[in-house]
């Protein structure tokens, strides 16, 4: 066997240490078809193949965590909720014809004392007289409703008046008209404002003063579910009611009675 010329062996040499080179830096064939297919599958695996279908190494959507569930819930405002009977033993306290500097801030003491949230039905002229007692309502949690401007009976005036009562009222989601005297086109007025017209279930007839007594025992017979009841914190002296009202909510919490404000 003859030897190769002397003028081929750098040349082989380079050759064969290039080969080597070429093969180490070269992937190995499993790393090349692993991530070829997982690339190609993700892109054109159609819309409605079931997750469990989709091969394993597509990288999954994570869902939320409860964390974010929570959050969620809490950033999402909700909905006003008229379904006053689906929430168990829960009663809506409602307070007419205030704020009065002496009465309402006396009802405001009873109901914090007894974890109680209502809604105050208010005159607008009272208002413009005592706005901090409308700001101390509100910081306490309970919620506002428009009792009109004055007071005036809807029914017995001309319809330009009567909007005119309705609009000039605080800015609510709700309107009590006065003695609950109104019909449908009262109603209309109201809605058209966005604001729900909103009577009662229970009078305790606490504007007749007709006794602490009295006014006790139309709170604790008319209690049920959902109900509304009214009283009043303006209008004259309320002595009677905040009394009947302390002695009444000890009774009706121990009955298991809670007390929320309307979504006014």
């Amino acid at each position: 066997m003859t030897k190769p010329p002397g003028k081929l062996l750098p040349l082989v040499a380079a050759l064969l240490c290039g080969a080597v080179l070429a093969q180490a830096a070269r992937p190995s064939d499993q790393s090349v078809t692993s991530a070829a297919p997982a690339v190609q599958t993700a892109a054109h695996a159609p819309l409605n193949v079931p997750v469990k279908a989709r091969p394993t190494h597509e990288p999954s959507q994570p869902g939320p965590t409860k964390h974010q569930s929570r959050q969620q819930q809490r950033t999402t405002a909700p909905a006003d909720d008229w379904n006053l009977t689906g929430h168990g033993k829960v009663l809506y306290l409602t307070f007419d014809d205030g704020p009065q500097p002496v009465w309402t801030p006396k009802v405001l003491q009873v109901l914090r004392k007894h974890k109680a949230k209502a809604t105050f039905f208010v005159l607008g002229i009272q208002v413009a007289q005592f706005p901090e007692l409308v700001t101390l309502e509100r910081a306490a949690g309970h919620h506002v409703g428009n009792h009109t401007w004055d007071h005036k009976t809807l029914t017995l005036l001309p319809d330009a008046k009567m909007r005119q009562e309705i609009t000039s009222g605080v800015k609510s989601k709700c309107l009590r008209p006065p003695t609950g005297a109104t019909n449908a086109k009262i109603e209309a007025t109201a809605a058209a404002v966005h604001q729900r017209q909103v009577l009662w279930d229970v009078d305790t007839k606490d504007w007749t003063k007709p006794g602490v007594a009295k006014i006790e025992h139309a709170l604790l017979a008319g209690a049920r579910p959902g109900a509304i009841i009214l009283m009043h914190d303006g209008g004259g002296n309320r002595s009677e009611t905040v009394t009947a009202l302390d002695q009444a909510l000890t009774k009706l919490t121990k009955q298991g009675y809670t007390y929320r404000s309307l979504p006014c």
